[in-house]
Order: structure tokens, then sequence, then C-alpha cells
């Protein structure tokens, strides 16, 4: 293994790491040595992905942590720091879908689900994490959001969800300007259309299959193991200049 890759005593967490594109960074974290941080709010899907994770011989605590829940974020915080010492990057990857009959009939309670875990629940692990790695200067550390195509293009029925990326990506380049002084990187990765929980109704539906995939220049769907490799360059030393950057992985789909 490269050096630059090489995550042998880094400690690294991931919100929503249980499934999906959590789990499939998390995984590859592992392979390269990362002791690992599993937040969710299935014990039981914590509890699995924990299992699986701990088969590459690597330390994992999982904990049970409703993100927009900011008193509940803190304490996750402080039992992992308990647990491992430090935090060396911080993947803000938890969110929930959204999509109302329409923008002009979308509750109060549906915008607020949705902008309680995802821009709320981003905040509150951000701004723990941000505190940590502040404390670890110069070393700092590594913050990585999961943004959207919705948070440039927009998606009708989803103004909540596509205001949420986007408010994910300010606050990102925010964080990677005030805090590089502090050793602290911030960026974003922006998936296509991929297989997970999240998309499992679309990817049932023939008739959107039939027209998002002759969108995709590489004509499959992604996986969560398509992001394990990206995970790995903005967690390692490889990354060392890399900051306030919006990173697209979605086979082309963007682009055509």
């Amino acid at each position: 293994m490269s050096p630059l890759f090489d995550l042998t005593d880094h400690v690294a967490l991931i919100t929503g790491g249980n499934s999906g594109i959590g789990l499939g960074m998390a995984d590859a974290l592992a392979q390269h040595g990362a002791s690992l941080v599993v937040w969710g709010t299935n014990p039981a899907k914590n509890a699995a992905a924990a299992e699986q994770l701990r088969a590459h011989g690597r330390p994992v605590l999982d904990l049970v942590c409703d993100v927009g829940d900011q008193s509940a974020v803190a304490a996750a915080m402080t039992e992992t720091v308990a647990a491992f010492g430090r935090l060396d990057s911080c993947f803000v990857n938890a969110g929930v879908g959204g999509k109302a009959e329409s923008f002009a009939s979308m509750s109060d309670d549906e915008w607020h689900r949705v902008l309680r875990v995802n821009l709320d629940g981003a905040f509150y692990t951000a701004q723990q994490a941000v505190r940590q790695m502040k404390d670890q200067s110069p070393q700092g550390g590594s913050i990585v959001f999961t943004t959207s195509g919705s948070a440039f293009y927009g998606q009708q029925h989803g103004q909540h969800y596509g205001g949420s990326k986007a408010a994910l990506n300010a606050m990102m380049k925010g964080i990677a300007v005030e805090h590089a002084r502090h050793g602290i990187r911030a960026n974003s990765v922006l998936p296509g259309w991929v297989e997970s929980d999240m998309t499992a109704p679309a990817f049932g539906w023939d008739k959107f299959v039939a027209n998002v995939m002759p969108r995709i220049p590489m004509r499959r769907w992604g996986t969560p193991a398509d992001f394990g490799g990206l995970a790995v360059y903005l967690a390692s030393r490889a990354s060392s200049w890399h900051t306030g950057d919006v990173i697209t992985i979605d086979g082309g789909y963007h682009s055509f």
C-alpha cells in the first residue's frame, strides 16, 4: 500500500454509515487501516454494518445517534473521542429523501422533516467535528459532506431536499476557508443515481429506469463501493491540498 493512502491509526466517523454510500465509504476506509465509528438510527443495521467492517481487522464503534438532535450529536461525539482519542475524518453522510405533491402544497412538517436531518443534522455534526479537529491543530482533519445534483439543478416536488443539499455546499466552502489555518479540509461528494434504500422505490419503477438509464453514459447505476476510493483519498494525506471542492461521481449523468 502506498504511504499516501495508508490510514493506520486514522479515526474516521461516518454518519449514516450503516448502509448505502456511507457503508461503501466505511468499508474502503477499513480496508486501508482506519478505525471506524458508525452513527445511525437503526441499532440492528448499525450492528450488522459493524460486524461487516470488523472483518477487515480494524476497531469499529457503532452508536445510535439521531443527527437532528443537537444534544445527541454532542454526546455521540464525546463517546467517539473517548473511545479513540481523536477524530481524523468525518463523513457527514446521513440524510433523508423528500417529496411533496407539489411545492405549493408542501406542508411545514414535510419541509422541517427533511431540513432537520439533511441540514440541521449536518451542521451539528460538522460543528462538533470542527471543534475536535481544531483541538488537534495543526494536524486538523478532513470533513466530507454528501450533497446532490439537486443542489445545482433543483428538484421539482423536492425543493426542501435540493435546498438542503445546496446549503451543505455553502457550509462546506465556508468551513474550508475559515478553518484551513487549523489544518481542516472540507469537501463535498456529489453522487449520481446510486443503488441504496433511498433510491430503491425509483429503481423499481419501469418508467423511471427507461427515462434515466439512457442518460447515464456508463449505462449502470452507481454502487456504494464506487465511493470507497474517493473516501480513502479524501481521508488520506494524498488530498492534503484539496479543499473547498464539490467532487462528482455519477457515471457521467450530469455531463450528458
